[in-house]
């Protein structure tokens, strides 16, 4: 017997790549069961899949920084609820000291697909009861035909898990000038925030005040700093600079079409922007800024 449940939930995380440096993402997610019926004649009842699954891919994946300890590029250590990680990539050295609910520690030479699956299947086989046999998870891309961009951030002042440093989200975005479609902004920001860290000018610390891995050798000149309190604890992080655009505000998708349509009105004031962008799959902000159409 198998049951299925087609767009479970969307995890949104940010993961550590040899290329590409850090990676905000967002994967939809689809479950099919395999086992025996219950005593309801079930194999499980709707609502505890929603629940228990949903709660447990959202607990050790969602909102974190996927880490890939098998890589040779990494370098992490714990002592009690804290860890320190240092990544070496193509695009500059980024290092982090937080809480471990900050990352997804993943036995894997790299994150992609493959790996997250049987990461994710591994925890949900410890929470499902003993008469489902088997499990198969789908992880998958939003189909999107427009731009998009894929960046991480965190949000200090967020009372939930978005406070984390490092995660991110894969997000179309839509950009109209005089209530036509824009494909060229479109483009414009795709390019400009692709693998992207947005941070908060609020957050900027020099490099040498982060109490960063005793091997961490940067210095301002190459990296940005950033460090909060947040309710989950202290977080740390060292970004090379290529990879940062820092605003003058917080990093919320509100905050975030608002700088856009900002930007985009400054640069050409005798016209009016409305932009439409995403946070991840399905959600986001709308927000018009210019030129008065009248």
């Amino acid at each position: 017997m198998q049951l299925f449940v087609k767009d479970l939930t969307v995890i949104d995380f940010s993961y550590l790549c040899p290329k590409r440096g850090m990676v905000g993402e967002s994967w939809i997610v689809d479950v099919l069961l395999e086992g025996s019926l219950d005593e309801q004649n079930m194999l499980l009842d709707f609502a505890k899949v929603k629940r228990s699954i949903k709660q447990t891919l959202d607990a050790v994946a969602d909102h974190r920084l996927l880490v890939p300890t098998a890589c040779n590029d990494v370098r992490w250590q714990q002592q009690g609820e804290r860890v320190w990680l240092d990544f070496a990539s193509q695009v500059g050295e980024i290092h982090l000291a937080c809480p471990e609910q900050a990352f997804a520690l993943v036995p894997a030479e790299q994150i992609d697909i493959t790996s997250v699956n049987r990461f994710l299947c591994q925890a949900l086989r410890e929470v499902l009861p003993a008469h489902v046999a088997g499990i198969t998870l789908t992880l998958r891309h939003e189909a999107l035909t427009t731009p998009y961009y894929h960046y991480s951030h965190g949000l200090r002042k967020h009372d939930g898990n978005c406070q984390r440093i490092a995660h991110g989200h894969r997000s179309p975005v839509h950009v109209f000038e005089n209530g036509i479609a824009s494909p060229q902004w479109d483009e414009y920001w795709a390019a400009r925030w692709q693998d992207i860290y947005l941070a908060s000018v609020e957050d900027r610390v020099p490099v040498q005040t982060l109490a960063l891995s005793p091997q961490t050798q940067i210095t301002d000149a190459s990296h940005y700093g950033f460090h909060y309190q947040a309710p989950q604890g202290d977080f740390q992080l060292a970004m090379p600079k290529g990879r940062c655009d820092i605003l003058p505000h917080d990093t919320t998708v509100e905050l975030l079409a608002d700088y856009m349509a900002s930007t985009m009105a400054a640069k050409v004031p005798t016209s009016e922007f409305t932009v439409v962008a995403y946070e991840g799959v399905g959600k986001g902000a709308i927000v018009t800024k210019g030129a008065d159409p009248q």
